[in-house]
């Protein structure tokens, strides 16, 4: 993997230890040169990676719509920023520039990213890994939540299987690099 999508808050929160899994992620990543590829924000999560992987020598290419620059205050010390027009040509850009997908905690638009990639991921439209960081427990409800969908039959196992979730960066970033897609479904081949 060259290069991972980082999907995560534009605000901090107030935990501090999902705010140090940011920087070991950041620092991870620009020491294993591996390009991080995000939101193009200098505040929240979103900033504290990209400042934690340039602050260790490594790449960072930022992806923002034009309407969100000043809201979210882009970040002007990038390798690359791309300014897109909407947030779903955003979306699109992100996953272009991307070998993989880690979701690190976040609100409504960080699940949206989430799901839209694994969706992909289990429609064979994309072959790379989606992972999240379990940074303190913060998706413990949600994988809660995929487990009864398992249980009601809404959800395969194997699909769910796909998704790697780990609290540990260097056991995530292990697993990303030794995923293996499933083969294409049949019902989905021409």
């Amino acid at each position: 993997m060259k290069s991972i999508a980082i999907y995560c808050g534009s605000s901090l929160g107030n935990d501090p230890k999902i705010v140090s899994d940011a920087i070991e992620l950041g620092k991870v990543l620009a020491k294993e040169n591996i390009t991080v590829v995000y939101g193009g924000a200098k505040i929240g999560i979103m900033g504290t990676v990209a400042d934690a992987t340039l602050d260790n020598g490594g790449e960072v290419i930022g992806v923002i719509p034009e309407f969100l620059k000043h809201k979210e205050i882009a970040h002007t010390n990038l390798t690359e920023l791309h300014t897109t027009q909407t947030m779903v040509e955003r979306k699109m850009k992100m996953i272009e520039l991307s070998e993989g997908f880690i979701a690190l905690p976040g609100g409504f638009g960080t699940m949206e990213e989430l799901f839209e990639v694994m969706t992909a991921l289990q429609l064979a439209q994309i072959p790379h890994p989606v992972a999240i960081l379990n940074s303190n427990g913060y998706y413990d409800e949600l994988i809660a939540l995929m487990k009864t969908m398992m249980q009601k039959e809404l959800l395969k196992e194997k699909n769910f299987d796909m998704l790697i979730i780990e609290s540990d960066v260097s056991t995530l970033l292990e697993r990303m690099k030794n995923f293996v897609p499933l083969a294409t479904p049949k019902w989905l081949k021409n």
